[in-house]
This record gives structure tokens, sequence and C-alpha cells, in this order.
């Protein structure tokens, strides 16, 4: 795996570091974020957001929470990984 570093929360402590990085292997980008709420996954498992589509989240997959204002190291870890042809 090949990850690279594209960013930390800018209002991260010392115990919270929600990050993003681009795995240039796999072309996917990988977020580090808050565990959701049990309010959040009830939601979640619940409502059908794509018609058709199965509800709830697989076990396979995870929801994960990141701050809004990590929304530039979103769009960097982004713009990189278009840049370096793997959009």
């Amino acid at each position: 795996m090949t990850l690279r570093f594209a960013g930390v929360d800018p209002n991260t402590g010392k115990d919270e570091s929600p990050m993003a990085w681009v795995d240039d292997e796999q072309k996917e980008l990988v977020v580090q974020g808050y565990k959701p709420g049990d309010e959040l996954l009830a939601e979640i498992g619940t409502t059908e957001w794509v018609p058709g589509h199965t509800v709830g989240t697989p076990d396979h997959e995870n929801v994960t929470r990141i701050p809004l204002r990590m929304a530039h190291i979103i769009r960097k870890a982004l713009d990189d990984a278009e840049r370096d042809g793997l959009l």
C-alpha cells in the first residue's frame, strides 16, 4: 500500500487526529475520522437514501465522520490524485 499524507484536521488536539491520505496503489481516498454515534447509525440503518439500494451499512463497510473544516484537505487530496493521473 502506498499512502500519501494529504493533511490533518487544523483544529486537532493531541488525542484527536482526523486525517486524509491518498492510496496511490488502490486509487482510493483514505480518511480517519470520528466514530459515528448511535443516533447517526440508527438513521443510516433505517433510511433508504438511494431507492433500490440496501438500507444500512454492510458488514464490510464503515461510516466515518470528518469535520467540514477539513474540506480543503479532502479537495487537496483529490486534486493531487487527479494531477497524478489516478482519477
